[in-house]
């Protein structure tokens, strides 16, 4: 068994994060019977902060892949077994199954007990091997024989010859197995769901390969009607209350009708909140009723950044590089973080202390297909414009293929979100966990505007700067979102306020 162990080995999600519970399995890159060498990637997972590609740390041949595409699995759970040792021959016992399938009847030898191949118990992933049944099953005759007579006044009819009965497969006694052993066979997630649902999972006939109760079984299970319902039924009629008519008892062996689906319900489409967009939700209600959040707006004339823009463009130092309206907001709050450091802090409740930070991790919130992630550019203070701007691509495209590392997503002091490039105006952005800042950036656009006595058409835009009130005042507020309107209006102020 020792040697076996060594041979076989089990490769189990890892805690990719800080303290994750959970990934879900988005793409196997490899197939049972394919060889892989140490430190290859064979599956990308979705934790709740980003995806990520794990690489396994055998050589070998994968011998089986224990969870589907799709299945949310706990950490330290096995995912992959590999066979490290494939020149050995195929394991002891596989020839097993074969010569049971010889017995005289498929349930076992003759008389009556399990055949060789029945020696093996099976393994249950994540719950180790099932004990064996304490008793034995009968053997069944193929022709029973016919029943005594009966003094009755009806004589009863002859008994009808019964089939041989069917070779039972493997699973057939695993399922059995387990159920005597009083536990369902069900995997990890699925356990998790009938727990949160309260389904019981012994009341529940399974449905998936090898008797294993699956997610549409939970579900389903938990759609039945309550066993009181019936009780529900005569207390509304005692009480003079319209009760919905009981149709007719089912003739024995017929299959219930299946209520038909309500419209509203073919209509609809139901998610499981998980991954990304399950972390976002927990950080978004967590910010919105921890900090005391505020809001002021700006509206400015950014008619001038928007020729620098034109401008940059052009420059040789520019070159290969993407300049956009972004790169001279984020350069501007840079500025006035710098002018007014007290905003660049957090609040640390459990040692109540604020945290002031003399760097500035600049998040840029990203919207996924696996929904918002807040990425941050390190240090981002230090960079020169050319450089902040290659940053800037580089992690919006990143964030997009959805290949956002985990050291991207911590430590940030302070965020963008550019809701302008949805068109929309402005907003009152939420913050992120542990800052004190966030600004949104909304849609430029030309407008009528009094320029120098003069009613012009001119670039507008209109900022909104959200704040935690415990560490940020009204004033300190005001000045931050002034001094960004400010370089926005005047971009030269990049080089007289440096």
């Amino acid at each position: 068994m020792a040697a076996e162990a060594q041979r076989y080995r089990e490769f189990r999600m890892p805690d990719v994060g800080e303290g994750l519970a959970e990934a879900e399995i988005l793409k196997w890159l490899v197939a049972p019977g394919d060889t892989v060498s140490d430190g290859q990637t064979v599956v990308e997972v979705e934790t709740a902060k980003a995806a990520v590609e794990l690489p396994i740390p055998y050589d070998g041949t994968v011998r089986e892949i224990l969870f589907p595409e799709g299945t949310t699995v706990d950490v330290g759970t096995p995912i992959i077994t590999v066979d490290t040792d494939p020149g050995a021959g195929p394991p002891p016992g596989a020839e097993a199954p074969a010569a049971a399938a010889d017995g005289a009847d498929g349930e076992g030898g003759a008389d009556g007990e399990p055949a060789a191949g029945e020696g093996r118990q099976p393994v249950l992933v994540g719950y180790g091997v099932s004990a064996p049944s304490g008793r034995r099953r009968p053997r069944k005759p193929r022709i029973p024989e016919p029943a005594a007579p009966e003094p009755a006044a009806v004589p009863e009819p002859a008994p009808v010859p019964q089939p041989a009965p069917v070779p039972q497969p493997q699973a057939a006694s695993r399922e059995q197995a387990a159920r005597e052993n009083g536990r369902p066979l069900a995997k990890p997630p699925v356990r998790k769901l009938a727990k949160d649902l309260g389904v019981d999972l012994a009341g529940i006939t399974p449905t998936g390969a090898d008797g294993i109760v699956t997610r549409d079984d939970v579900h389903a299970a938990a759609r039945r009607p309550a066993p009181g319902a019936g009780a529900d039924h005569d207390r509304a009629s005692r009480n003079g209350q319209p009760a919905a008519p009981a149709g007719p008892a089912p003739a024995a062996g017929s299959v219930p009708a299946v209520e038909p689906q309500s419209l509203a319900a073919i209509r609809e489409r139901r998610v499981p909140i998980k991954g990304v967009r399950k972390a976002t939700a927990q950080a978004m209600v967590s910010s919105a009723f921890t900090a005391p959040h505020a809001t002021e707006f700006i509206t400015v004339d950014v008619t001038r950044t928007m020729r620098l823009v034109g401008e940059l463009k052009e420059d040789p130092d520019f070159a290969g590089l993407r300049v956009n309206p972004l790169l001279l907001v984020a350069k501007a709050l840079l500025v006035a973080i710098r002018r007014n450091p007290e905003v660049n802090a957090a609040w640390d409740e459990e040692n109540q202390e604020i945290v002031y930070k003399d760097y500035v991790n600049l998040g840029i919130a990203a919207a996924t297909q696996r929904g918002l992630i807040v990425p941050n550019i390190k240090d981002a203070q230090a960079m020169t414009l050319p450089e902040l701007s290659r940053a800037l691509g580089d992690l919006v495209a990143t964030a997009k293929e959805g290949r956002t590392p985990l050291a991207d997503m911590r430590d940030g002091t302070v965020t963008i979100t550019n809701v302008g490039v949805f068109g929309v105006d402005t907003g009152t952005p939420i913050l992120t966990p542990g800052e004190a800042a966030i600004l949104a950036f909304g849609a430029i656009r030309e407008q009528p505007w009094v320029h120098k006595g003069k009613v012009k058409p001119r670039h507008v835009t209109t900022l909104a700067l959200s704040f935690d009130h415990r560490l940020v005042d009204g004033e300190l507020g005001s000045k931050v979102l002034a001094d960004v309107a400010a370089v926005l209006e005047r971009p030269k102020r990049l080089i007289t306020w440096a």
